[in-house]
């Protein structure tokens, strides 16, 4: 039975019915504390109470026990209002290159502590172990790399470029700087990134000695595994993630837990809509990835070894090997990506080209099925 409220003090019930007058707590009168006092009751009743929501929050538990790739970004967020915090946050990655909220914990601090309580929540729902090859993805918050460090040794863990950057541009501020560190990070092979880290010396040797104190395995596709199957040099997952809480950051504990976990469902069911309306096994962001390296393909020429290797020459000077039976090329980005190159995608087409059976596209992918 709804209510509404009466201004002079009565509560009318939707039948008609009208109860005796008492005090409404959004009639405020008398002096400035009790306006001040009546305002913080009526928000209380509207949004919750503050303490009484730390008080139920061992009851309010939400987990997830999936993730689309061995992929994780991490980031923490302050909490605003009377009691501050930290709102620890983790994403993962859908195979649509999208963002799939997987877990989130309040802290009252973001220390080293927090980070390993944290973490080891998330392994007991993933059944992770300290052997398990995750690759992370953070803004470098020392306290979380701690953390890592302790309970997955074995995990790469990546610092996004963009936090980098930031911290760059404090003593670098121009355009040029931005390209060049940009150019280093995005090369994928070794060789390709030392030419480019010689370019960045030749243009100022003082940022390119502070660039080079961060071990490029953390920030450079070059120096990445493949397990992740993900080239991402930046931290965007948390980033979206977290600014969808920024106009919840200041309610209360469990009216924005609340918030947050609904913003989950509706985001992984949007995920699960989008993967029902792909029009065979690819997802949406891979079939415009594919359709450009197929373009490109076409203007390789191709030479094979005799073996299981091709070599993949462009108009460029652009020249690649491919091995088909390790399903790598030496330009790396079938391995970082998942996705066969403009070079395997040439070896293919010459391939069927000679009469040989190679089967579709899509399955030379890995990870980007719908």
């Amino acid at each position: 039975m709804r209510l509404r409220a009466i201004c002079k003090g009565t509560v009318a019930f939707n039948d008609g019915h009208v109860s005796e007058p008492t005090p409404c707590p959004w009639v405020i009168q008398g002096s400035r504390s009790d306006v001040f006092r009546g305002k913080s009751t009526a928000k209380k009743l509207v949004q919750g109470d503050y303490k009484k929501q730390y008080d139920v929050l061992r009851d309010y538990i939400l987990g997830f026990r999936a993730c689309l790739r061995d992929f994780l970004g991490f980031d923490g967020a302050f909490m605003k209002g009377p009691f501050p915090g930290q709102i620890l946050t983790v994403v993962g990655v859908d195979s649509n290159n999208g963002i799939y909220p997987l877990a989130y914990a309040i802290v009252e601090i973001e220390n080293t502590d927090s980070w390993k309580w944290f973490l080891e929540c998330i392994a007991d729902d993933l059944d992770l172990y300290a052997n398990s090859n995750l690759t992370f993805i953070s803004d470098r918050q020392k306290a979380l790399q701690t953390a890592i460090s302790h309970l997955f040794p074995c995990a790469e863990h990546r610092f996004c470029l963009r936090h980098i950057h930031d911290n760059m541009r404090k003593t670098w501020r121009t355009n040029e700087y931005k390209e060049h560190l940009w150019n280093c990070a995005t090369a994928t092979t070794v060789p390709e990134f030392n030419h480019r880290m010689q370019q960045f010396s030749s243009y100022d040797v003082e940022a390119y000695n502070w660039l080079k104190q961060i071990p490029p395995q953390h920030w450079a596709r070059s120096h990445f595994t493949g397990r992740a199957v993900s080239d991402m040099l930046l931290n965007n997952l948390c980033e979206v993630f977290n600014s969808k809480l920024i106009e919840r950051r200041d309610k209360p504990l469990i009216t924005c837990l609340e918030y947050i976990k609904e913003y989950m469902m509706k985001r992984i069911c949007n995920v699960i809509k989008v993967q029902k309306k792909c029009v065979g096994p690819l997802t949406p962001s891979t079939i415009k990835i594919m359709e450009k390296n197929v373009n490109w393909a076409s203007q390789y020429t191709v030479r094979w070894n005799g073996s299981d290797k091709y070599q993949v020459q462009g108009p460029w000077q652009d020249q690649h090997v491919v091995d088909m039976v390790e399903r790598v090329c030496s330009c790396r980005k079938w391995e970082l990506t998942g996705l066969p190159c403009k070079h395997v995608i040439a070896v293919l087409n010459d391939k069927a080209d000679n009469v040989e059976e190679v089967g579709e596209l899509h399955t030379y992918a890995t990870g980007c099925t719908g």
